[in-house]
């Protein structure tokens, strides 16, 4: 097996460092040559990618933008950074690296063209009321882009039947091999089990404050258990987002001031107010893959309560380690969160059986590992002298960035 020079493209180098790091450092280590591709990244952040052993460039993307011209730019610019670096493997995940980095990969000969992606997002979400005529012309439009785009990928991931069904079944998608993982995994090492809180019965949130999240559902469910007078105590940890479906600060303080919730804001380390629970909550009705904030709950030995939608049914077994309840139901939610406070043996026995499951299906190392013999890179054994070389070719690159990057503000 050949050496082979590999682009991941995503969009944040946040989120890039804390979800894809280990499939980086995996890469890496079976002794092929990384660049990670991220259109927002601070200094700091590019040093991380370094220390993963990656080289970081940075490319134009409007994430949440729709303008065509924008759009073109982008595939422009992939194209010939990925004809610069001379780049032998494409591995694109999150909908617009998806479908303008696999374009741009196919107008520059990559090799092997690969794509996952991890929940079919805001589009494919169903509101209360159902699909709006907004959502129906988006989900068209995504659906024409992924057509195009995926029709030139060899491989491409999903992370659950429903993906699968919904996208590529249902609309006839023609793309490469279709693979299904548990999720995109966790450190095994880094999340560890750890006995849960029972007295007081302790429920979390931990997430993005989306409405589609399913945190107003969430304090709903709160302030019912607080008028019904039981004292168990509702967390929610996870920063105000700006967007008009999210709760707003205000909201969040009133909840406080009232007793109702316990708010943290977000936190560096999620395991610390994991370690303090005793059930995490996530009443999702988003289209997600499969939540990574429930992954780590499972990982820490807690039990889980979230919907029967998509990607959150995956992680739970009803009445083995979780609790399952419809989308859009505060009632269920609330019966649910009750049934825990009456037998607090649940929490041990859930949680435990979710750890178990968490073992099995997890374990980032072997999903890392079967994308990675799936797709067809083995591990190349390099002289040391080479190693020495490549790293050596990387680390001056950042200080020449150095200040661009602590002065530019990477905004879409």
């Amino acid at each position: 097996m050949t050496q082979k020079t590999i682009a991941i493209v995503g969009t944040l180098a946040e989120s890039l460092v804390g979800f894809r790091g280990e499939l980086i450092k995996d890469m890496v280590a079976a002794g092929h040559i990384v660049y990670a591709f991220v259109s927002e990244m601070t200094f700091t952040q590019q040093l991380r990618i370094l220390e993963l052993g990656a080289t970081p460039i940075r490319y134009s993307l409007s994430r949440l933008g729709i303008n065509p011209y924008q759009d073109i730019k982008t595939v422009h610019q992939l194209y010939t950074l990925f004809k610069q670096y001379r780049i032998d493997v494409s591995f694109c995940y999150f909908a617009k690296p998806v479908i303008y980095g696999t374009l741009a990969a196919t107008l520059a000969g990559v090799p092997l063209r690969v794509a996952k992606i991890e929940g079919l997002g805001r589009p494919f979400t169903p509101p209360p009321n159902g699909f709006s005529k907004k959502q129906k012309i988006l989900q068209n439009v995504q659906v024409f882009l992924y057509r195009c785009a995926l029709r030139f990928s060899h491989h491409l991931f999903l992370l659950n039947p429903d993906d699968k069904r919904d996208l590529i079944d249902k609309n006839h998608i023609r793309t490469g091999q279709v693979h299904l993982i548990n999720g995109i995994g966790l450190n095994l090492n880094h999340y560890q089990f750890q006995a849960p809180v029972t007295a007081p019965v302790r429920f979390v949130f931990i997430g993005r404050l989306l409405n589609e999240k399913g945190i107003w559902y969430y304090l709903q469910a709160a302030q019912a258990l607080k008028e019904a007078g039981y004292r168990a105590e509702c967390w929610v940890v996870g920063a105000p987002d700006q967007g008009r479906d999210a709760v707003s600060p205000e909201l969040l303080k009133q909840k406080v001031h009232e007793g109702i919730i316990h708010y943290t804001g977000k936190v560096d380390d999620v395991r610390i107010p994991l370690k303090k629970s005793s059930v995490f909550v996530l009443p999702s009705y988003y289209r997600e893959g499969v939540p990574r904030s429930t992954q780590e709950a499972m990982a820490m030995g807690r039990a889980v309560i979230t919907t029967s939608g998509p990607g959150c049914k995956e992680t739970v077994v009803h009445q083995k380690n979780g609790l399952l309840i419809p989308p859009h139901d505060p009632q269920a939610l609330f019966n649910a969160m009750k049934a825990y406070i009456n037998h607090p043996e649940w929490i041990i026995q859930h949680g435990a059986a979710g750890y178990q499951l968490a073992l099995q299906r997890y374990d980032v190392k072997k999903i890392n590992q079967h994308m990675m013999q799936r797709i067809g890179l083995a591990t190349v054994v390099l002289p040391p002298k080479q190693v020495a070389d490549v790293t050596t070719n990387r680390i001056p690159n950042v200080a020449k960035e150095r200040s661009k990057t602590e002065s530019a503000e990477y905004t879409d």
